[in-house]
């Protein structure tokens, strides 16, 4: 096997070079390679710091003193952490390691350039924790001595309280944890910040950009509160916006670190960026997303008119809504409002204030108290770790007291400005991080509930219409099971296949059909076990060819005018049969494996014959087409139309897809932002083409369904429940309010049955 070397140019780095390169260097290079504004870097990698280690002979030592501490002992882990540190810096780096890092930082640019010098971890960035903030990153370096001075610096930091506590809490060995070191060029940023490209409690399809001025720091530690924009990609449009008053920004100072710069009054107020600029950032944002395949945490800077992706991450925080807790009182009921500032992380919790102005104090925090500060940083990482709940002077939804707050499930609000003038010591307060209200005393909230008191919270709710929930990743499905809906009406395998970085024709063509099967197979599994007993029906794969593109094998995709129009859904799996039997054959395993809970549909059909074709070759392939659930998505208008054809074909179920339905039925791309405003799923000719569809299926005694955005909509949901749908699917977050909706129309087409009646 080829020996990694020391260096690694960024247009080098993929994605699978974690191990090497950490989270935040693989996910660099894999923006690099989207076309992405990444700036100029390279990176320093793993391999050249365990070498580090080993031939300087200070490996074995490190470990030998981490291997029995006590994390939970503070003075112990202060302690060793500053041994273990002095003895990484204590000694020099090989010759052969500097010359190679000096060697790339002279490529960066005649006589060097200012570079950001940022620690990247292989237990970093990934989509189960964040590791937000536990190694060090070192800004506006210039110089060869001061370069790998800070290299250095970020070698040590691994072994840094902070971290140490972290990685133990996490399950990480110190061992088989190593930091690669990201050399990038410093953008000297006028505007900068980060942004969310789902809403990163709840999920929903909106783009979170926060920003301020200067260099980005400012926003991530929460030193400043920074404006807050809402976008939303299908409208195309600024929902909402807060502009924060910023009383500082961080630059750069002179030839080394940084300093940070009262604003002006003027400064203060005015907003950061504009409705194009937060239009332009969330384009950005949607690649990384698509690509990755999960919603995405991205920092960014804009200079002058230019703007630049400077890392993106795994959102880790997105969780199920809480269900409304029996018992809880209202918030007008909660009391004396104290303060108010932004809701960062939703639950409420009661208990003593105890005001932390430096990190030092919290050694006098207690189990359930509520930690108050100006702003939290990763040393406090401990400490958050025993309280209830979290206030902050500072901040904003990605700051780091934010973004701990959501992954430790702990209430926080952020930016109330005042909370530590305005507390006291010893205070009782309720917090509630949803509303971003604090209260005067205490209130009695029960504790939450775990995922089977969920479903029975949700359970006395009985609809004769089914509500079910719309599932992209594996992962997600403990938390879909949660919301006690009665089944999947939608899981998307394409998400599964993406997320393989190989296009399945890259499988084909280099015999690792097997690889592909097991990966599927894999990932449905996880979500029927979830499941048990309840329907899940499995879309077929439905993958733009823009979105194979980009992965290993993309380039033999083809380039289609608009990918949407294109090759895809059945008629691409029924002209490409090898793709389609491997899909067909992990469907035929979970079936021989006894579960018969779940239906195949297919995507993108506009005539029964592509769906008997279908099943044809599916039944060539082995499968007992008369005993297992097959369906269609209706998404194209003709599928609609011509539903009665497709019921004679055999389908035992339809289900809508009305996000495709709409723009294939009116001609209007809902990501244009020229027509979006026209995007309309109550649009006449649309409702009269889905009642069509609802009234032959019920008719034939075919269960119809829906899983696109409007099965989200309560008012939608409210009128497919008056056509007769017989089930509707709705994402995550959305499932308890759909139910709701379900239940009222039911008891209203009740009442008014009974009135006519009368």
């Amino acid at each position: 096997m080829k020996e990694m070397p020391n260096v690694l140019w960024l247009e080098e780095i993929k994605k699978e070079d974690l191990i090497s390169v950490g989270g935040k260097g693989a996910s660099l290079g894999e923006m690099a390679s989207l076309g992405l504004p990444v700036p100029k870097a390279f990176a320093v990698t793993a391999q050249a710091f365990r070498r580090f280690l080993i031939e300087e002979g200070i490996e074995d030592k490190i470990f030998h003193r981490l291997e029995r501490l006590d994390v939970d002992d503070n003075d112990a882990l202060e302690s060793v952490s500053r041994e273990v540190q002095d003895i990484v810096l204590s000694v020099g780096i090989p010759d052969y390691i500097r010359e190679d890092i000096i060697d790339a930082y002279a490529r960066m640019g005649d006589g060097g350039e200012v570079v950001a010098v940022r620690s990247s971890a292989t237990a970093e960035d990934l989509p189960e924790a964040s590791f937000a903030g536990q190694q060090e990153t070192f800004l506006n370096v210039l110089g060869n001595d001061d370069l790998l001075e800070a290299v250095q610096r970020c070698w040590a930091s691994l072994y840094g309280a902070r971290a140490i506590y972290y990685r133990a809490k996490q399950g990480f060995d110190d061992r088989s944890v190593n930091i690669a070191v990201i050399v990038q060029d410093l953008i000297r940023s006028e505007k900068s910040g980060v942004m969310f490209t789902s809403h990163p409690v709840t999920g929903e399809p909106l783009t979170i950009v926060e920003g301020s001025w200067g260099l980005g720091e400012a926003v991530v530690s929460g030193s400043v509160s920074p404006d807050n924009y809402v976008f939303d990609l299908r409208s195309g449009r600024v929902v909402d916006s807060l502009i924060a008053e910023k009383e500082i920004m961080i630059v750069p100072e002179g030839e080394r670190g940084v300093k940070t710069v009262k604003l002006s009054p003027e400064e203060r107020i005015a907003p950061v960026l504009s409705d194009d600029e937060v239009a332009r950032l969330a384009a950005f944002g949607k690649i990384a997303e698509d690509h990755y395949g999960v919603p995405q945490d991205v920092e960014w800077a804009i200079v002058g008119s230019e703007i630049f992706i400077l890392q993106s991450r795994p959102i880790t925080t997105i969780r199920r809504p809480d269900i409304p807790r029996a018992g809880a009182k209202p918030a007008s009921t909660l009391g004396v409002v104290l303060l108010e500032g932004q809701g960062a992380s939703p639950g409420i919790a009661s208990g003593r204030v105890v005001i932390v102005r430096d990190v030092r104090d919290t050694s006098t925090i207690k189990e359930g108290d509520i930690l108050v500060t100006r702003m939290t940083n990763p040393d406090m990482v401990p400490a958050m770790r025993r309280v209830r709940a979290i206030v902050t002077d500072e901040g904003g939804m990605t700051c780091h007291a934010a973004i701990v707050s959501r992954e430790l499930g702990t209430p926080a609000v952020v930016g109330t400005k005042k909370a530590t003038k305005t507390l006291r010591d010893g205070q009782v307060i309720t917090v509630d991080g949803e509303k971003g209200t604090i209260y005067e005393g205490a209130v009695e909230v029960p504790a939450p509930a775990a995922p089977t008191a969920v479903v029975a919270a949700a359970a006395p709710m009985i609809t004769g219409t089914l509500v079910k929930v719309n599932v992209s990743l594996p992962e997600a499905a403990v938390r879909a099971a949660a919301t006690g809906a009665d089944g999947v009406g939608l899981l998307r395998i394409e998400h599964l296949i993406l997320g393989l970085a190989k296009t399945p024709g890259w499988y084909v063509e280099h015999g690792e059909e097997e690889t592909f099967i097991s990966e599927l197979y894999s990932g449905i599994k996880t979500v029927l076990d979830a499941f048990p007993g309840k329907p899940v029906w499995v879309r077929t794969l439905d993958a733009p060819t823009d979105e194979f593109r980009g992965m290993e094998g993309g380039e033999a995709e083809p380039l289609e005018h608009n990918p949407m129009l294109g090759w895809r859904g059945i008629r691409r799996d029924l002209k490409s049969p090898e793709q389609f039997r491997m899909q067909v054959e992990a469907f035929k395993r979970l079936w021989a494996a006894g579960y018969s809970n779940f239906g195949v549909m297919f995507p993108l059909v506009n005539h029964p014959a592509e769906f008997v074709q279908a099943r044809a070759m599916m039944k060539e392939w082995g499968v007992d087409v008369e005993n297992v659930t097959l369906g269609v998505m209706v998404e194209v208008p003709s599928s609609a139309i011509l539903i009665e054809d497709f019921i004679k074909a055999g389908i035992r179920f339809a289900s809508f897809g009305t996000n495709d339905l709409v723009q294939y039925t009116l001609a209007i791309d809902r990501n244009n932002e020229h027509v979006a405003d026209m995007y309309d799923p109550e649009h006449p000719a649309v409702l009269r083409l889905i009642a069509h569809a609802i009234k032959a299926c019920r008719e034939h005694g075919i269960e119809c369904s829906i899983c696109g955005q409007a099965g989200s909509d309560p008012d939608m949901v409210a009128w497919l429940v008056g056509q007769g749908i017989t089930s509707v699917s709705a994402n995550i977050d959305a499932v308890v309010r759909i139910r709701e909706a379900v239940a009222r129309k039911e008891q209203q087409i009740l009442l008014d049955a009974a009135r006519r009646n009368a």
